[in-house]
């Protein structure tokens, strides 16, 4: 069986402000531990469920966070970014069995979290036809182009509720909830232990309903907090200005939605 995890920061156990999120703030270090603690439990979780290949993006930030050491020697891990239009899911392909999402949060227009957004904190808003997306949903739709299931995903309750919502099958771990500026956090040993034993039997099962349905056509629009990215960004080809601060463009292909958001979220 070979598994792919992604993972970011913002939906770890904990992580509430952020400093903890960036890489050189001193507070960074113990959101790294247990970012890294939460990946780890992830693979063990795989290799349980039977793993012999396991591949891990950093995919948060500088995509330099996670402590290699710490992780099974069976990893392969993907750090930095390549510039591909997958992003958090570099390296992706058909002969993957299956993708577990760990540290996801809340996208854009949201209060679940305190670090809520999607791709970068300029956008306010992006919505895939007429669905608020976060990154879940735009790396979900991603999985489905290439027929790999999303089978796990830990991160803030928001989350956990979206995925449920959008999709059936797919096991989830809560580690947090935000409220206003604060997160309440269940203890990071309990969010380890628990992504481990999830994990494993989230690819025991692998039940065919997890596969996201890939609508024929997209129309994605952005709504940035600054005007001035709005007008610059309308001039990717085939995007539209159609607020001052709002860009929007359409694609049959979710290939060219990716690419469209490489360069301008």
């Amino acid at each position: 069986m070979k598994v792919y995890i992604s993972a970011d920061i913002e939906g770890v156990t904990g992580v509430t402000v952020w400093d903890e999120a960036k890489l050189h703030k001193p507070d960074h270090k113990i959101a790294q531990e247990q970012m890294t603690a939460e990946v780890r439990a992830a693979c063990e979780g795989a290799l349980n469920a039977g793993a012999t290949e396991i591949w891990v993006k950093d995919a948060h930030d500088s995509g330099r966070n996670l402590i290699a050491s710490q992780l099974p020697p069976e990893v392969k891990l993907i750090r930095g970014w390549s510039g591909h239009p997958y992003m958090m899911l570099q390296e992706l392909d058909e002969t993957f069995d299956g993708i577990v999402l760990i540290g996801y949060h809340s996208g854009s227009g949201t209060a679940a979290n305190p670090l809520s957004h999607t791709l970068m904190t300029g956008v306010v808003d992006i919505r895939v036809n007429d669905h608020q997306a976060s990154e879940f949903i735009l790396n979900g739709y991603t999985a489905a182009m290439l027929k790999v299931p999303i089978v796990f995903v830990s991160g803030d309750k928001g989350l956990c509720d979206e995925v449920h919502n959008f999709v059936s099958g797919i096991r989830t771990v809560a580690v947090k909830e935000g409220i206003g500026e604060s997160t309440i956090s269940i203890h990071p040993d309990v969010a380890v232990n628990r992504i481990r034993e999830e994990v494993t039997l989230a690819l025991q099962a692998k039940p065919a309903c997890r596969s996201i349905d890939l609508p024929p056509n997209f129309t994605v629009e952005i709504r940035y907090k600054d005007h001035y990215n709005a007008y610059r960004n309308a001039f990717y080809p085939g995007a539209k200005l159609t607020a001052p601060y709002v860009v929007e463009f359409e694609a049959d292909n979710y290939f060219e939605v990716l690419r469209f958001l490489l360069f301008v979220a």
